[in-house]
């Protein structure tokens, strides 16, 4: 049974590759700008700091990228309201237009297909999606810095 959970996230995680790529490119951006959109709709309004971590990037990386988002129109730098100091990226109505006709139908599928479970049932997927993230997130920071072809 683990084999067949290990092999059922995988292919989980390869259609959701191929989802992705598809939604990069009817947004016409790439795969670094849609996670940094992703984060944003996730999280809310962040500063650039925020968001790079969020993204797994460099704060100089973070710039290029704010910058091709705001001229995709799906981004824009606006000064945080409640300390005029900090300046905040959010999605623009475009961006959360555009995401709610891409993962909108995907999210609503979803829910079904979930409301089918007990809560019980749930609080295991729960559980185990936790984890599993846990997993990748560890392993991506092991990742970080290594180099290719290096022992």
């Amino acid at each position: 049974m683990i084999d067949a959970v290990t092999k059922a996230v995988q292919d989980l995680q390869d259609a959701t590759d191929v989802l992705d790529e598809r939604a990069a490119r009817r947004l016409a951006i790439n795969r670094t700008d849609l996670r940094c959109l992703s984060r944003l709709s996730t999280h809310g309004p962040l500063t650039a700091s925020e968001l790079a971590t969020a993204a797994g990037l460099t704060g100089g990386a973070m710039t290029t990228v704010i910058d091709r988002l705001e001229r995709a129109g799906l981004a824009e730098r606006r000064r945080d309201a409640a300390d005029r100091r900090r300046v905040l990226v959010r999605l623009t109505e475009r961006a959360e237009r555009m995401s709610a006709e891409i993962w909108g139908p995907v999210l609503a599928d979803a829910q079904v297909e979930l409301g089918r479970f007990s809560l019980a049932e749930l609080a295991v997927i729960e559980r185990f999606l936790s984890l599993a993230l846990k997993n990748q997130q560890e392993h991506a920071e092991r990742l970080r810095g290594a180099v290719p072809g290096a022992g």
